[in-house]
């Protein structure tokens, strides 16, 4: 890990020093400035315990976030002098290792250098270095062992899903279920179902079309989920994996008619043309239920930096959440952060869909398609407080505030009883919700 760790180092030094200066004076102005920047962004990505231990006071949770809204907001003006000057002085009163505010602030500053570098620079790759797929895969496992977060979003769709097959018996659908994730990210949310499943003693068969992003993604998925229903004699287990850019093709996808067709959409949601369309296939296949799963954070305006305060609340709540989980100088919180929740962080200061206009919320781009709600079960509402109670953590000890607390975390209902949602304190993280046609 350490040696990683000055491996890159050193390979921000040389690139720092490469930098080549224009002869006219303004140019040389703002590469100086850049290479300024980069030096003192070398130095914060040093995992250093006792210095993240004693930053100076202007290192306090106000103070950055305020600094980072003044830099924030110079990009949007376009003035990339005061932004590269006030990150200057950020970057030395950040760190990886420090308290939950000076991490995501790090990385928030990364992603605002990111965008006023912009992809034409030689340093842009640099700052927005990607983690390897393994670097990912493991960031992922992490976060999903040691957080309810995704837990919470598959153990909540998955109940609904199981209530909707159940209903369905009743007017004969052969035991059969037909299960389409659009997300399908290695199948962690499906080896509970099919436990669940098999627990009836009836035989029952389950098919499971998932999309994923390339074909050693769906590859694993089927080898992983395969071998796991194996294990129960009474399922009948099929998958059907498929890029995400072949998901025009899901008009085809139904091809049993006595069967229960449930549609997962958790944490599929990406810019409204993509899930217009999606929609509108969806729709055609008639599901008897859609499970819908939305990150918060997505404001109705999608400017710079309506966007860039959404979700600075959303990540800085996240981050806090951790030290709920983990404890501060653990590498596999460094992980989940810099591999994972860092990446989404950058990803979203630079995207080109940034100032799009966003026409209402997903409530009424389902409604508009033709969806209406569907009141979550009293089972999914227990089932989500249970969760909680049995992930007890003890690195940051909070008080309790009534019976759907633990530690920081809680749910509660929303939209009459037709979403449930996982918040942190009082931020909410995420929003589950069922639909029908």
């Amino acid at each position: 890990m350490v040696m990683e760790d000055r491996d890159e180092e050193e390979e921000h030094l040389n690139l720092s020093l490469a930098i080549v200066t224009d002869p006219n004076g303004e140019n040389r102005y703002f590469e100086g400035k850049i290479f300024k920047l980069l030096q003192v962004r070398e130095e914060m990505l040093k995992l250093d315990h006792k210095r993240s231990k004693g930053l100076a006071e202007n290192g306090k949770g106000l103070h950055l976030i305020h600094s980072l809204l003044i830099i924030a907001t110079s990009v949007d003006k376009n003035n990339m002098n005061s932004a590269l000057e006030n990150l200057i002085q950020l970057y030395p009163t950040v760190s990886l290792m420090g308290d939950s505010v000076q991490r995501v602030v790090a990385h928030f500053a990364d992603g605002l250098f990111a965008r006023i570098l912009t992809p034409k620079s030689p340093f842009y790759d640099m700052v927005m270095k990607e983690p390897t797929t393994e670097q990912q895969f493991l960031a992922f496992t992490s976060l999903y062992r040691v957080s309810p977060y995704y837990q919470f979003a598959h153990f909540t769709a998955n109940q609904a899903i199981i209530e909707a097959f159940e209903k369905d018996q009743e007017t004969n659908n052969n035991r059969a279920l037909h299960v389409i994730d659009f997300n399908v990210s290695y199948g962690f949310q499906w080896p509970s179902l099919i436990q669940s499943l098999s627990q009836s003693g009836k035989r029952v068969s389950l098919r499971l079309t998932g999309y994923g992003r390339s074909l050693e993604e769906l590859q694993e998925t089927e080898a992983r989920l395969v071998s796991f229903a194996k294990g129960f004699c009474n399922l009948v287990f099929e998958f059907q994996g498929l890029l995400r850019s072949s998901s025009k093709l899901i008009i085809n996808q139904r091809e049993k008619k006595n069967e229960t067709v449930a549609v997962n959409l958790v944490f599929h949601l990406s810019n409204f043309m993509e899930m217009s369309q999606t929609l509108k296939s969806v729709h055609s296949l008639k599901p008897s239920i859609v499970i819908l799963v939305e990150q918060e954070g997505n404001p109705r305006v999608r400017n710079f930096l309506s966007r860039f305060m959404e979700s600075l609340h959303y990540f800085a709540a996240m981050f806090d959440s951790l030290d709920d989980c983990l404890p501060q100088e653990s590498t596999e919180r460094l992980s989940i952060e810099r591999n994972h929740l860092g990446k989404e962080i950058k990803a979203m200061i630079n995207s080109e869909n940034l100032d799009e206009e966003k026409k209402g919320t997903w409530k009424n781009m389902m409604e508009r398609h033709g969806f209406g709600g569907m009141k979550l079960s009293s089972k999914c509402l227990i089932q989500a407080k249970l969760l909680l109670k049995v992930r007890t953590h003890n690195y940051c000890p909070l008080p309790c505030e009534g019976e759907n607390t633990n530690g920081g975390f809680r749910v509660f209902q929303r939209d009459e009883g037709k979403a449930l949602a996982l918040g942190w304190q009082d931020r909410c993280l995420l929003t589950a919700s069922a639909w029908q046609c």
